[in-house]
């Protein structure tokens, strides 16, 4: 079993509903998890406000907009009249589930209800187009097996069980269709997914299948460097969990963080895929290290707020370490990167909100000096302490460049420096040049 992502974007049209089916029409076994286009939720969420604030009349308007609009697609969208019959009769479902509001008290829960029908339309339309191209597919429903618990967290247990329960009421079929981030909350309301849903909803689904991959179809790769500062980067081909933790770190647009942790756990493999250029490799995400000493990228990281605090001795120097802590974590602001050296420490936050209470709270225990605008660059790799020369090529590098901090060792796969905002270029420039070039010339020769 394999399980497909496509983002709203992909069947946001008839033309991309179609290329959508290209894709998935093979004959493995898989479950496509479908999100509803991002203009449709938009809609959605504006019929919801008008509820809201009992504006009746311009919910009107736009639920009626928004009806002939999902109508439209489906003319373009199918040729079958036996098919097309259907699939109208589904969204004028779907719609009445909308219109009865404009009758009724409404209320939050109420909204999510709304929003959930752009996932359950864009999941139903898909499955007469397949039906259409003599595929045959089931479509099932996230609310059958998809829940939380009173924690608001996803109950993996019950969702192992229905979803195992649910798949066997379709025992000839080889293509499932169900929606991305809707959900059904410890009371039987309906509800959403943390935010990144749909990723979250596929790797819920494949850690519970043990499947054998999780393909995300997506337009962000995983580059190597910064294409603003190095435009030919290269797309990573291979990377550990806690490789692609770190670059997602970097830019959580590649990948949901919560997909890669329930993946990670579960063992599962992440594919990451262009649908616009299927033939092409991608990114594969896995719990296999390379044991070679590969580089994979470099990544940077902006608005970095560089502290250093020099203890005045008012306390002892593991009760000032211990209240640099506490602080930090009174305010609820998350360190990127922390050194320390006797009674001193470095922190680097890209947190800014509770600074100036942080700082005033520490100035009776430290001497402080802060520099703004600084940026955290890391180098991403198999970087164990048994690849003795990696840290040295790194730094020879970077021989020219001032750095405010260096730190490694909290994991096997980073190393990351702050540098001043003004000098991020040019250090991706120059580990590109001196690392990720050098490495790319040691495997052609």
């Amino acid at each position: 079993m394999k399980i497909y992502k496509f983002n709203g974007n992909s069947t946001a049209s008839v033309k991309g509903m179609q290329h959508v089916a290209k894709l998935i029409r093979n004959e493995e076994k898989k479950i496509v998890v479908l999100s509803a286009a991002g203009d449709v939720t938009k809609h959605l969420d504006e019929i919801a406000a008008c509820f809201f604030s009992r504006n009746t009349e311009e919910a009107h308007d736009k639920i009626t907009k928004l009806e002939f609009q999902f109508i439209d697609f489906v003319n373009e969208l199918l040729s079958d009249d036996v098919l097309k019959h259907k699939a109208i009769r589904e969204i004028l479902d779907c719609f009445q589930a909308i219109w009865k509001y404009t009758l009724e008290p409404f209320c939050s829960a109420d909204e999510k209800e709304i929003l959930a029908q752009g996932e359950l339309l864009t999941s139903t339309l898909m499955g007469y187009y397949l039906q259409e191209l003599g595929i045959k597919n089931s479509v099932i429903c996230a609310f059958d097996f998809l829940r939380t618990g009173m924690n608001a967290e996803p109950d993996d247990e019950y969702i192992a069980r229905k979803l195992e329960e649910t798949c066997k009421l379709y025992p000839d079929t080889r293509l499932f269709l169900t929606q991305g981030s809707i959900c059904k909350n410890a009371f039987g309301e309906t509800d959403y997914l943390k935010p990144g849903g749909s990723d979250y909803t596929a790797a819920l689904i494949g850690s519970a299948l043990h499947a054998e991959e999780i393909l995300i179809w997506t337009d962000i790769p995983i580059l190597n460097n910064d294409t603003v500062v190095i435009r030919d980067a290269d797309t990573v081909k291979h990377l550990s969990f806690s490789e692609a933790e770190r670059l997602i770190y970097f830019n959580p647009q590649i990948l949901n963080p919560l997909c890669l942790a329930v993946a990670w756990k579960g063992n599962v493999p992440i594919h990451l895929l262009n649908p616009m250029k299927p033939l092409a490799e991608g990114t594969y995400i896995s719990g296999n290290f390379q044991n070679d000493k590969t580089i994979k990228a470099v990544a940077a990281k902006d608005s970095i707020v560089y502290i250093r605090f020099e203890s005045n001795n008012t306390l002892r120097p593991y009760m000032f370490i211990s209240k640099i802590f506490d602080v930090f974590a009174k305010y609820k602001t998350m360190p990127c990167l922390l050194t320390s050296s006797n009674d001193n420490l470095s922190v680097a936050t890209d947190n800014k909100e509770h600074l100036p209470s942080i700082l005033r709270e520490l100035n009776k225990y430290a001497r402080i000096w802060v520099e703004d605008r600084m940026s955290i660059v890391s180098v991403v790799g198999n970087l164990k302490s048994s690849n003795i020369a990696t840290e040295a090529q790194i730094i020879n590098a970077l021989k020219d460049i001032p750095l405010r901090m260096i730190s490694y060792g909290s994991d096997e796969n980073d190393v990351s420096m702050v540098v001043r905002g003004t000098d991020k270029a040019e250090v991706l420039r120059l580990l590109n040049e001196k690392l990720l070039k050098k490495e790319w010339f040691k495997k052609a020769s």
